[in-house]
């Protein structure tokens, strides 16, 4: 019984850790002066966003105090900054899509990321990445592209 539990745990070590791109553990509630802390995400590999390259790694993502316009008939909160930081600085910033724990099932496709945790995504024949992370009831799902 030992044997096959330590086989899977094994498999599923190495499966995570060959993915093309993938999220880790949510860390900490708040950083400093730009806003609150999302988590910690990992990527394997060099995206772009919002036309701010990002190579591969590790980054802490948190909400911009900056923030956009909603559209006509949107919630003012619909829509968050936030940003990618490496080192303690900010290294890229892109627009979030933020959608509550209740209203997610239907918008995003997969398995929903655990309470305080995040995924990260290859979408779309390879052409698409989203960063989904699910943070105090809601989920902020943030969309980028490979980068040559």
């Amino acid at each position: 019984m030992k044997h096959g539990l330590l086989a899977g745990a094994l498999v599923a070590a190495i499966a995570f850790a060959a993915s093309p791109v993938h999220a880790l553990q949510q860390q900490g509630a708040t950083a400093g002066k730009g806003g609150n802390s999302l988590g910690t995400v990992t990527l394997n590999r060099k995206l772009m966003a919002d036309g701010q390259a990002l190579t591969a790694g590790t980054y802490q993502v948190r909400l911009s105090d900056e923030r956009p316009s909603a559209a006509v008939g949107e919630s003012p909160d619909s829509e968050r900054y936030v940003e990618f930081l490496r080192g303690g600085k900010v290294v890229a910033k892109a627009l979030a899509t933020v959608v509550s724990n209740a209203d997610i099932g239907p918008i995003a496709k997969g398995p929903k990321p655990p309470t305080n945790g995040s995924r990260v995504d290859l979408l779309k024949g390879n052409e698409y990445v989203r960063v989904w992370i699910n943070h105090g009831g809601d989920n902020y799902l943030i969309h980028m592209t490979p980068s040559t």
